[in-house]
């Protein structure tokens, strides 16, 4: 008889956790899975990052890959969303209780869940975990598997997009939280940019706030008045790399009918930037729904392997949105710089 999958999905919330967490110890998920009719059972804990499901970038792409699963695989999902602002001292004890109740497996979205997972995986070694965006792209543990990806190869396509779609020949780019992450996409963009059109100009980077405050991916406040100043500095297209604080990018890029270019998922049809959607000149596609799909499907299919996985543009694990068709007189020459990407004709800069 085939095996019935249902998978759980559940993110606690901040307060949940610190009640649960007393309890929890280091007991193993030997057993997860086993159903009372007798029947294999997935259940599948997520725990978001800053923002959360609804984000319309980063968090969303993750929540794309449960849909996913769902969908394809044909497998029940539930979720519980989490409370925003949670503290980073809630990450170990959140994975901890997801463990202690018999979610196997166990996805941390974000980077900085890569600690509190490397730990926590030791304690349970029988339980699968996935770190999005594993800091540095490195785990411990074989149980562990990090997935990374190449946002300065998606950064390059965009940024030259940039270039060669600009009027007045100056262009920018905000960063949600000055961290190395964040980096790679400023760097891929301005190296795309300046390899398209030597000629552009190409505004400091203006990065919305240092850590440990990461309010940069959630607040669009703080995103609207960057971008304000980018504009007023002669930028006539602009690209954010902030999670939720950049639909303030791109709205106000809107209002003012200047180019804004969208991250992590296709935000040209987003509710949020409904007003702004003609001037969504592309984004750049990190496919977290991808890496949570192939995890989630290995775990189910007993071919699981910790470790890293690396997405880049040889997998399509990066690349940029068509949607609007606003790029489409210059998709020639993205796609070949694509493909010199990938024969590694051009090395693409991780650091500005």
């Amino acid at each position: 008889m085939r095996r019935a999958l249902k998978i759980s999905l559940v993110t606690a919330t901040s307060a949940a956790l610190t009640l649960g967490a007393a309890a929890c110890g280091g007991k193993k998920a030997d057993d997860a899975g086993a159903g009372g009719d007798g029947k294999q059972t997935l259940k599948v804990g997520l725990a978001f990052d800053i923002g959360g499901r609804g984000d319309q970038s980063f968090n969303d792409s993750a929540a794309a890959g449960l849909d996913r699963v769902k969908k394809d695989l044909n497998i029940t999902t539930e979720e519980i969303s989490a409370k925003p602002d949670e503290p980073d001292a809630d990450k170990e004890s959140r994975l901890r209780l997801l463990a202690n109740k018999k979610y196997n497996p166990v996805i941390g979205v974000g980077f900085a869940y890569t600690n509190a997972i490397n730990k926590v995986a030791k304690d349970f070694p029988d339980t699968k975990f996935l770190v999005v965006d594993a800091d540095q792209c490195k785990v411990e543990g074989p149980n562990v598997m990090g997935a990374c990806f190449s946002e300065e190869q998606g950064s390059f396509l965009v940024g030259a997009a940039a270039a060669l779609k600009s009027k007045t020949g100056t262009i920018g780019f905000i960063g949600g939280v000055n961290v190395p992450l964040i980096h790679k996409f400023q760097a891929g963009y301005e190296a795309g940019a300046k390899h398209a059109r030597p000629d552009i100009k190409i505004l400091p980077a203006k990065y919305l706030t240092q850590p440990p405050n990461f309010d940069g991916f959630k607040n669009p406040a703080l995103g609207n008045e960057a971008a304000k100043g980018q504009l007023d500095a002669g930028a006539d297209v602009i690209y954010h790399a902030a999670g939720g604080a950049g639909i303030g990018v791109i709205k106000t890029a809107g209002a003012a009918k200047k180019w804004a270019v969208g991250v992590d998922s296709d935000q040209y049809n987003q509710p949020a930037v409904a007003e702004a959607k003609d001037y969504i000149l592309t984004s750049m596609l990190k496919r977290v729904d991808v890496a949570v799909f192939d995890f989630v499907s290995a775990v189910s299919k007993n071919t699981f392997q910790g470790g890293t996985k690396k997405y880049d543009l040889t997998n399509d694990g990066v690349g940029y949105a068509l949607s609007g068709n606003k790029v489409d007189d210059i998709k020639a020459k993205l796609d070949g710089y694509k493909a010199e990407i990938v024969s590694g004709k051009i090395q693409v800069p991780t650091k500005p």
